[in-house]
């Protein structure tokens, strides 16, 4: 409590009852939800695993609110992009390894985004 006075902010609690008093922190939970639903709903089990992910996703989105992506306001400059990977950039096989299985999630990701989207069209009309 005393971090949060000496910062000037006002900590408001809630109760498992009533989260409406934090109503942005629900908006990122349920995107969140989502997001990891997404990566591990063929293993559920795995969500964990795709924390790194979230991470990226959550600081490299464009926020309205503070007009730049979480990233842009910690470091001053745009987060770095994602390239596809070719399978002659590297001969250590660990490396290869993990950029082609973070290639395949991301594809699964693509997949089952568009899937969320197309059945989110469908319940609209």
């Amino acid at each position: 409590m005393e971090l949060f006075k000496l910062q000037g902010t006002k900590l408001q609690m809630s109760s498992d009852y009533h989260p409406e008093t934090d109503g942005q922190t629900e908006v990122i939970n349920r995107c969140l939800e989502s997001y990891l639903r997404c990566f591990a709903s063929d293993q559920p089990k795995s969500w964990a695993s795709w924390m790194a992910w979230a991470e990226y996703w959550y600081n490299s989105t464009y926020h309205v609110s503070i007009g730049k992506t979480p990233f842009e306001v910690v470091y001053g400059r745009q987060a770095p992009s994602i390239v596809r990977f070719l399978s002659n950039e590297t001969k250590v096989a660990a490396v290869a390894l993990e950029l082609s299985e973070r290639d395949e999630a991301l594809k699964q990701l693509k997949l089952h985004l568009q899937k969320a989207q197309e059945q989110m069209a469908a319940y609209a009309n």
